[in-house]
């Protein structure tokens, strides 16, 4: 319909898609002492999850967050009382700022979340004992235009995912490196 419109629209597919129920930005996975997995939350995590991403001027947020908008015509939990999703900026979501309007924060999470293990004990403490920060919003595609190629937009969605370095360096390298605002982490001597 909006591309009869004259708005151009693609859809886009996230592989490893996040359904963040709560909106607190983690997919929680309960079990019990004995390993069982308890049933203590609707969140999961989606093989893959599709939308339709639409070119769109923001006027109502601001230039910066002007280009493609997720749209899903699909959505799975209700925003402001309704069954809807967007228009969510890709550019709000890839910088974070899940505070804005038309469920960046759900878009945040589906791309973004972490998958945390807890082990909830009888009398209603838990503890985290596992959390995965790699495993969500993975291979983000669309289809090239004129060939059934497919173009990873991953890089729309999130900043490439941080490689944790292990290795040893004076005090004064490891000052630099922050100072420098390399992307690294190390372990400090």
């Amino acid at each position: 319909v909006l591309r009869s419109l004259g708005i151009p629209t693609r859809v886009i597919t996230n592989f490893n898609s996040a359904h963040d129920s709560n909106i607190n930005l983690s997919i929680d996975k309960y079990i019990d002492i004995s390993g069982k997995t308890l049933d203590l939350t609707e969140d999961s995590v989606w093989n893959f999850h599709v939308w339709n991403e639409c070119w769109f001027i923001r006027r109502d947020l601001g230039s910066f967050y002007d280009g493609w908008q997720v749209l899903d015509a699909t959505p799975q939990e209700k925003s402001k009382g309704i069954y809807q999703c967007g228009p969510a900026s890709t550019r709000a979501i890839k910088e974070g700022d899940v505070d804005l309007d038309y469920d960046s924060s759900f878009v945040f999470a589906a791309v973004n979340a972490d998958c945390v293990t807890w082990i909830h004990y009888s009398n209603k403490r838990k503890e985290r004992i596992f959390s995965d920060t790699r495993k969500i919003g993975k291979f983000i595609s669309t289809k090239a235009v004129g060939s059934n190629s497919r173009v990873d937009v991953t890089n729309n969605y999130k900043y490439p995912e941080v490689k944790e370095i292990s290795f040893k360096i004076s005090y004064s390298q490891y000052k630099n490196s922050l100072m420098d605002d390399r992307k690294i982490l190390v372990t400090a001597v």
